[in-house]
């Protein structure tokens, strides 16, 4: 920082490290609905992560935690309550358990202990011999002794000694989740995880937009429940998926209303949670159906993803239920709607059909780099002269201020500071920001300009 003007200081670039992620051994959480499941996943990852309320079914896909106990880490897959005798869209809900199963190295099975042994339980054993897998048996809400005994009951299943535990309070979890690593694999020697990690990609946008649509086609498999009925998400999805042979984390997140005051219960902690995936994030793909008119709450969300700082990527999905003569007039609606979003990629995509699913990748890694480009001092400041030389700023009361220095503070997003002798006018300020686009490109990053006048201090 030798080279700044005395007495100018900002802040140091963050250093937005992405956690190695590896392949951790994964435990299967499954069990009828409304048994504890997600307050159990909040209970072993110690944070209010997965989405609860007492209402049976808010969980409807599998969802990915990191967690970890006694110093070991495992990835923690919540699902959906599982009824074997559901139809429509609880059955979709069950064919994600069953699949979780099928990909994890151990299962935790969560039984009702105030309800005792159902028809559904005894199902649900089944399938988890038929699997093969190592399962333990936590008996859920035992807040006293008198439940304790009842608990006990569950021997009857077969399966191995029950435990009593109390997700709400944590009692019992600890010899629970000491089973639980006594039932894993043993740790691999290696991880094959890329430099770095995975980079993070949150799929965003209004509810039945078909973002989850969109993940199961860039995954090529039905990783998430896809249905008509708007808000089906209501956890942020953590997909690992492997597209140009690199490891890509998306995050396929609840549909965001138009007001989070407007909407009650577990949609409220869902559209929190949607913001908190765009904070980890690192691009943002924004979906938005090009069969609809764009809204207001389109842009707010766009808004939000730059206020935010993230890479953004804009999708328009549904373009085949676009006719021919309607997408000459729509791509001149767009070109209008997205003035202020220029910048972002745009990708005119089906999820559905896999239309043009291949430009989705080469935009988002155009983001990326917009969002991580650095621009020397020396060639910064060069292009600061030239702009002041061909447009300075206009004179106001007698007095025209001039740009001293100017230095790229961060990148993600790029941030510059602008050292001036006095106040600059916000559209001068904008005029920057466009003419740094201009030249350097930044495509698909937000870019920030800090106006940073010299303040005279009193003479004593």
């Amino acid at each position: 920082m030798s080279d700044l003007p005395t007495g100018y200081e900002f802040d140091a670039e963050p250093s937005h490290d992405r956690d190695d992620t590896g392949p951790l051994p994964v435990v299967a959480i499954v069990g009828r609905p409304n048994v504890g499941k997600s307050t159990l996943v909040n209970r072993i990852i110690g944070r209010r992560e997965a989405v609860v309320e007492d209402t049976p079914g808010v969980t409807r896909d599998r969802v990915s935690y990191d967690a970890n106990w006694a110093g070991r880490g495992f990835t923690l897959v919540d699902t959906g309550g599982w009824d074997p005798d559901a139809v429509g869209f609880a059955a979709l809900v069950a064919a994600q358990a069953e699949i979780a199963i099928s990909l994890a190295d151990a299962v935790l099975f969560v039984v009702d202990a105030t309800v005792g042994i159902t028809d559904s339980d005894e199902a649900v054993v089944r399938v988890l011999r038929k699997s093969g897998k190592p399962v333990v048996l936590a008996a859920n809400k035992v807040d006293d002794q008198r439940v304790e005994a009842e608990a006990m009951n569950l021997w009857s299943l077969g399966i191995g000694e029950p435990f009593p535990i109390s997700a709400m309070h944590g009692r019992g979890t600890g010899d629970m989740l000491d089973a639980v690593l006594a039932a894993l694999p043993d740790a691999p020697a290696e991880r094959d995880a890329e430099v770095g990690g995975p980079r993070r990609v949150a799929i965003v946008g209004k509810p039945n937009v078909g973002k989850s649509s969109l993940l199961n086609k860039v995954a090529k498999e039905d990783r998430v429940v896809v249905s008509d009925v708007s808000g089906t998400t209501v956890d942020p999805v953590d997909e690992l998926i492997v597209l140009g042979n690199k490891h890509w984390r998306f995050i396929d997140t609840a549909g965001i209303r138009r007001k989070v005051k407007n909407v009650q219960g577990h949609e409220y902690y869902a559209s929190l949670r949607t913001n908190s995936a765009i904070e980890r994030a690192e691009v943002v793909v924004v979906v938005i159906d090009a069969s609809e008119p764009m809204t207001e709450q389109d842009l707010r969300i766009m808004n939000t993803v730059e206020e935010m700082g993230k890479a953004l990527v804009i999708a328009y999905n549904k373009w085949d239920l676009v006719d021919e003569d309607r997408r000459y007039y729509l791509e001149k609606e767009i070109d209008r709607d997205l003035v202020q979003f220029r910048w972002a990629p745009r990708v005119n995509i089906s999820a559905m059909t896999g239309r043009h699913m291949e430009k989705l990748v080469p935009a988002i890694e155009a983001a990326l780099d917009g969002w991580q480009t650095r621009v020397p001092t020396g060639q910064l400041n060069a292009f600061l002269g030239r702009l002041v030389a061909a447009h300075p700023h206009p004179v106001r009361s007698g007095k025209q201020p001039k740009i001293l220095f100017g230095t790229q503070a961060t990148t993600m997003p790029p941030t510059f500071a602008i050292f001036t002798s006095g106040a600059f006018e916000p559209s001068y300020q904008r005029f920057i920001e466009r003419r740094l686009r201009e030249d350097f490109g930044f495509v698909g990053s937000p870019v920030h300009v800090q106006i940073r006048p010299r303040v005279k201090k009193p003479k004593n």
